[in-house]
């Protein structure tokens, strides 16, 4: 067993040879790069491949498979990060990247707006709700589900009063994917109302919104059904998944049970010009019963 006496003398030894090292270090840096010598730096031309191109159905790690084919066909029927495979207690390199990778895009996601060019392009009557911000959107989703006063006035005036069905737009939790799925989205639902004989007034687009956004958008309007196309929390899989919340004449505080609801539009799962296809069915159906939520039999 060693005394005290012992293991100070070979710390102060360790910490010695490790100053002398670094002294030493030093001394030859500023040798080469101060004495005239012949320094270069290699820099390649390239770039470095994006590793959230590939289908997460298609990546795997695993060495050796009792049963590759079979791995890979169950791996079709999930987005879920099977066979990622270790490099000892820890996920091997590429497996690791690739999930910061695609919890950076969640986070991009929620803390980036919808442009203002794709809110003009759509030509959407622009509102926003009682939050002044970002930060107070996600820390306060009570004032994310009320207009503002100066959005109400404009709604008012701009709005289509007494609507059958009144389509709106929210930034929701992801702008993404209001961009990726609204081009596509609203043109299939009014395609489908206007072969049902319904027609709709002009679609506002409500930043910092909350769903519940929709009953007070519900009340100002007067309409029939309100129909909320709104930006899904982002996961690990997609950054760019949109719902549909549908209600037949919403209120504010209503209960959540009156809410229909289509999810998961995205390119990954429902496309979303076959959803709007279906929510186009789904409003006539809701207009045709007058109920919304767990009272619709469908």
């Amino acid at each position: 067993m060693l005394h005290e006496h012992e293991v100070r003398q070979m710390v102060e030894k360790v910490l010695a040879e490790l100053l002398q090292s670094q002294s030493q270090g030093q001394d030859a840096g500023a040798s080469c790069c101060g004495g005239g010598c012949e320094c270069s730096t290699t820099i390649e031309d390239g770039f470095i491949d994006d590793i959230t191109v590939q289908d997460l159905k298609e990546q795997f790690f695993v060495p050796d498979p009792v049963d590759r084919e079979g791995y890979l066909r169950m791996k079709q029927y999930t987005p879920a990060r099977l066979g990622v495979w270790r490099a000892g207690p820890r996920y091997n390199t590429l497996s690791s990247l690739r999930f910061r990778a695609d919890h950076a895009s969640a986070q991009d996601a929620v803390f980036s707006d919808v442009s203002e060019e794709f809110v003009k392009a759509h030509q959407f009557v622009e509102g926003i709700t009682k939050c002044a911000n970002k930060d107070e959107y996600i820390t306060r989703p009570d004032l994310g589900r009320i207009l503002s006063p100066e959005t109400v006035e404009r709604f008012k005036k701009e709005l289509k009063a007494g609507a059958k069905v009144q389509i709106m737009v929210g930034d929701g939790l992801s702008s993404a994917a209001i961009e990726a799925n609204i081009p596509d989205v609203i043109p299939a639902i009014l395609q489908g109302l206007r072969k049902h004989g319904i027609e709709t007034g002009p679609i506002p687009f409500v930043k910092y919104c909350r769903v519940g956004a929709m009953d007070h958008v519900g009340e100002i309007t007067g309409a029939d059904v309100v129909c909320c196309l709104i930006g899904e929390r982002p996961g690990l899989v997609t950054a760019e998944s949109m719902s549909a919340y549908i209600a037949y004449k919403p209120t504010i505080n209503m209960p959540e049970a009156r809410r229909t609801v289509v999810s998961n539009i995205h390119k990954g799962g429902t496309p979303p010009a076959e959803a709007g296809a279906h929510i186009a069915d789904l409003l006539k159906t809701i207009l045709d019963k007058k109920v919304s939520g767990i009272d619709l039999k469908l």
